[in-house]
């Protein structure tokens, strides 16, 4: 059912701690499935040095916000609000069935809205906006 990216971060996310010197930190949930999950973001000069989560995530939610959150490490903060499902399912190289599309972009999206946050721009995306709907 899944491939060997999803398998292999779903067991052993790198990722999956508390960044105890985050600049952002940011919660967000998905009531369809009732995952939360809560972001660290570390950033310097508009760049992203370090990234975390922590939750309470199912296997496909805990290996998309990994492999995404390891796929962004060194990017500018305006490269992140370029990214939608379509980048997601290119980092875990498959599709994701639609009534798990949401999961899938879960880490994005709060992420996202942790930069909102950080940036102070006052937006805030929802799954729509990530989804690209």
């Amino acid at each position: 059912m899944y491939n060997e990216t999803i398998t292999y971060y779903s067991k052993t996310p790198p990722n999956k701690w508390v960044l105890e010197d985050a600049d952002v930190s940011f919660w967000e949930e998905n009531r369809t499935c009732w995952d939360d999950l809560k972001v660290y973001i570390k950033i310097e000069n508009d760049i992203i040095k370090k990234w975390s989560f922590e939750g309470d995530t199912a296997i496909i939610t805990t290996a998309c916000a990994s492999v995404f959150g390891e796929s962004i490490i060194w990017l500018k903060l305006s490269e992140i609000f370029e990214f939608w499902y379509s980048y997601i399912q290119e980092l875990v190289g498959m599709p994701i069935s639609d009534r798990r599309r949401q999961a899938s972009v879960l880490g994005l999206l709060t992420t996202r809205n942790a930069l909102h946050e950080y940036l102070k721009d006052g937006k805030k995306d929802t799954f729509d906006d990530v989804l690209n709907i």
